[in-house]
């Protein structure tokens, strides 16, 4: 496993308690890890998946808007976290690794260490009930 800040490293240790799906990177938005609540959510273990790179994460799990039209990856909340350094949420579809479709909402935050410094960012999500 890499070397991460310990901000990171505890938040990842908070999300392990959690029953709040959360989902940790890193400042290059590599995957950190996600906790058992969003394995639910997901359709995998964390421990299935293991880190992985942006570009992995982003396009695995089939993001779409409520119309069902493709996301790209830049509209991610925690892909907006990590480019813009800002608090985003948003609501939309995605297909677990178990097949199922989910509505979810999801609000990322930048990771922001002491003095300021950019650690990461974590997105907590919840499947949202139909509008």
């Amino acid at each position: 496993m890499a070397q991460h800040e310990i901000e990171v490293i505890l938040t990842r240790e908070l999300a392990s308690y959690l029953a709040t799906a959360v989902f940790v990177v890193d400042p290059e938005g590599e995957l950190i890890y996600y906790n058992e609540p969003a394995e639910r959510l997901l359709g995998t273990r964390f421990d299935e998946t293991g880190p992985m790179a942006m570009s992995d994460w982003t396009s695995m799990f089939s993001a779409t808007d409520e119309n069902d039209q493709p996301l790209k990856a830049e509209q991610l909340p925690l892909v907006a976290a990590l480019q813009y350094g800002r608090p985003q949420h948003e609501r939309f579809r995605i297909r677990g690794l178990d097949g199922g479709r989910r509505l979810i909402e999801v609000t990322a935050i930048p990771l922001l260490g002491q003095a300021g410094r950019f650690v990461g960012a974590a997105a907590l999500f919840w499947e949202a009930g139909e509008p």
